[in-house]
């Protein structure tokens, strides 16, 4: 199957603005639609949350990293509401992102006697972000909730398009749902506290964009990659922007990922085996990513459908974005095995994403050839 998506918008394109004000972005999907609210400060702002929050009681859920940055100023902000308002703190990283830490949600919710109108609030990453809106899947059948993505990576991708879910030993995300926020309220100001690492990791999901659906956005990407590294104010919420301009539309075309928006995992087939490969945390998600598209860059270069000049655009983008250029060496066989479980396979077969020329996108099988020529130039020796 080959799939091609052109988002050619003069909108997105347009003279970059300093303009601080909040921009929003809808994801149309009916009567699940909801916003993207984008610029700094939103955390501190009641009226961003209160259309959203219906019931008379708040969980909000973090980590250990993010509530003493981000939680009273959270807290402060829905007070004005007249909620009860309640926190759990989960520990932070990749590698909780399981059944024991997601029962520490629910465990919160019984004991605070939360129903079937309390509001979950996840504040964080991508982590966070996955394991509350699983939970607001699961508890009592679903309740609401709303993403506040305080990672660059969780703004431009995890917090948008309603993917929930948890690890397991054998796969990534390989348990859990489809379940719609009512909004997601990302707050660019909360970046400049991101460690560079992390920063970077964001940077590939916004890389990931541009290649797969906008080559405009790709070159306005390597254009201004030095101002995305030093987290650059306008940079940073024109990133935003347009990537979730990107993903809406995609998600909007194909929410429960039965064509299209299988293209939003370029880079993730390989980069989800390094991820369950290493251990999980061991690289962050984006490190992956960025190292699984370059992987899936020199796959389509050896079916001919990319070109040399085209791939090596694409390293020198990740290479400036400070992200990984070798896969670690987990062997052919580990490879194969992991992707084998990749949640786009069919009948064991693997399905992979791959550039069809900078901006375009198709799924394809591939021979297991091809693969494993990729898997020996890739990794490290």
């Amino acid at each position: 199957m080959i799939i091609t998506l052109s988002l050619a918008d003069s909108a997105i394109h347009s003279a970059l603005s300093h303009n601080t004000t909040m921009i929003t972005v809808n994801v149309d999907l009916g009567d699940r639609a909801y916003p993207i609210h984008i610029g700094p400060g939103l955390i501190d702002d009641t009226a961003c949350f209160a259309p959203h929050i219906t019931g008379s009681s708040i969980a909000i859920v973090t980590n250990t990293t993010v509530e003493p940055l981000y939680g009273e100023r959270l807290r402060r902000a829905l007070a004005p509401l007249g909620k009860k308002i309640s926190t759990v703190v989960l520990p932070d990283g990749e590698s909780h992102k399981q059944w024991e830490t997601l029962n520490l949600i629910f465990d919160h919710l019984l004991l605070q006697h939360a129903d079937r109108k309390t509001t979950l609030i996840a504040l964080g990453g991508g982590v966070v972000g996955d394991m509350t809106g699983f939970a607001a899947a699961c508890y009592m059948r679903g309740v609401p909730f709303i993403q506040v993505p305080t990672t660059l990576l969780a703004q431009v991708d995890s917090s948008v398009g309603g993917k929930t879910g948890i690890n397991h030993p054998h796969g990534k995300n390989m348990i859990g749902a489809f379940y719609q926020p009512q909004a997601v309220i990302a707050d660019t100001a909360t970046l400049r506290t991101l460690p560079p690492r992390e920063l970077a990791a964001g940077l590939a999901e916004v890389i990931k964009h541009g290649l797969i659906a906008d080559a405009g956005f790709f070159a306005w990407i390597e254009a201004n990659i030095a101002a995305l590294n030093q987290c650059d104010d306008a940079a940073i919420i024109h990133a935003v922007r347009v990537s979730c301009e990107i993903k809406s539309r995609v998600v909007a075309a194909d929410e429960r990922e039965g064509g299209v928006r299988a293209i939003l995992n370029f880079g993730h087939t390989f980069g989800h085996a390094i991820e369950a490969g290493l251990g999980y945390g061991e690289w962050l998600h984006g490190e992956a990513v960025g190292c699984g598209m370059l992987m899936a860059a020199d796959l389509s270069q050896r079916l001919g459908l990319l070109d040399a000049a085209a791939r090596e655009r694409i390293v020198r983008v990740v290479a400036a974005a400070h992200l990984p250029l070798r896969a670690p060496e987990l062997g052919e066989a580990r490879y194969i095995d992991l992707m084998s479980v990749d949640k786009k396979a069919e009948a064991g077969a693997v399905k992979f994403i791959l550039l069809d020329g900078v901006g375009h996108a198709r799924i394809t099988g591939v021979d297991d050839a091809q693969v494993r020529a990729t898997l020996a130039a890739s990794t490290q020796h």
